[in-house]
């Protein structure tokens, strides 16, 4: 069994951060807000101080965060986790970053003698309270293949997509076309309403037709209702930051993406009043504002 430090300990990382206690490894964490984790200490997990703290002669480094501010802070920063990592440990980044910000945690860590895995993650809290999320590979074959007994102790499914930063390419392309369908689904829920379509039909169809996706059945009837949906996913703030990097990583390729900047814009006009909801609410902004963006 490893000796294994959690970065982030919200509702994905406590959930990653349970599953390998569950599995046997020692587990050090650490989290912004100390009080909001304490109920972890009662199950087997040690609650640090600093990520420095966490990560001290660890064998695993991960970090479950929400963004590129937040993912330097806890690697780089003056207690960051990379000031004490012991050599040959793995840095192993679950967040949902942007693609440069990858290239310069691979820069900062293989530098001090640590080896980077890129690993965000597909599945929401319940998800990864159960050990059964999706991780989404970006790495070198030896480098996966010994990682491998801790990344199984919380996850389901172990896609490798390729070298560091393949992981995270296929997250934001991935979150990008979430963001579209979404979009789309609330373009089309507000044009239907507004003509006075009976809601339960409407439902009925859109949850039994061609278009029914998981993130169409998940938001449908929330979207169709006005209200959040039943079951909490992503929120809007984080699927728009999530789209602006996937876009940011296109445009460095000079690829267009004209479906994918519509859904970010709609995202970015529903964030100032919906940041923290889920984004079924999307369609409450596409209503405001008339289905123009």
């Amino acid at each position: 069994m490893a000796s294994v430090a959690v970065l982030g300990l919200g509702k994905m990382g406590s959930g990653i951060a349970q599953s390998l206690a569950r599995s046997g490894h020692a587990v050090r964490g650490w989290n912004r807000s100390a009080d909001k984790v304490q109920a972890l200490a009662g199950q087997g997990i040690t609650i640090c101080a600093s990520p420095a703290e966490a990560a001290r002669d660890a064998d695993v480094i991960i970090s479950m965060v929400a963004d590129d501010e937040a993912s330097e802070r806890v690697w780089l920063a003056a207690d960051g986790a990379l000031s004490a990592a012991k050599v040959g440990a793995f840095a192993i980044e679950c967040s949902t970053i942007s693609y440069g910000h990858v290239a310069r945690l691979q820069r900062e860590a293989t530098g001090r003698g640590l080896r980077y895995i890129d690993c965000p993650v597909n599945g929401g809290p319940a998800v990864a309270a159960q050990g059964k999320i999706a991780l989404l590979v970006g790495a070198s074959s030896e480098d996966l293949a010994a990682a491998r007994p801790v990344l199984e102790g919380f996850s389901g499914a172990i896609l490798h997509f390729g070298a560091v930063g393949t992981g995270t390419a296929f997250k934001l392309i991935n979150n990008l076309m979430g963001a579209v369908q979404i979009a789309g689904l609330a373009e089309g829920v507000a044009l239907a309403n507004r003509l006075g379509l009976d809601q339960k039909t409407l439902i009925a169809a859109i949850e039994t037709g061609p278009c029914a996706s998981p993130h169409v059945k998940r938001l449908v009837t929330g979207m169709v209702e006005g209200r959040q949906a039943d079951v909490f996913a992503l929120a809007i703030g984080l699927r728009e930051k999530d789209a602006r990097y996937a876009l940011g990583m296109a445009q460095g390729v000079e690829q267009g993406m004209s479906v994918g900047d519509v859904a970010h814009r709609w995202y970015a006009a529903a964030k100032p009043a919906h940041g923290a909801d889920d984004d079924s609410l999307l369609v409450a902004t596409v209503v405001e504002k008339g289905g123009r963006v």
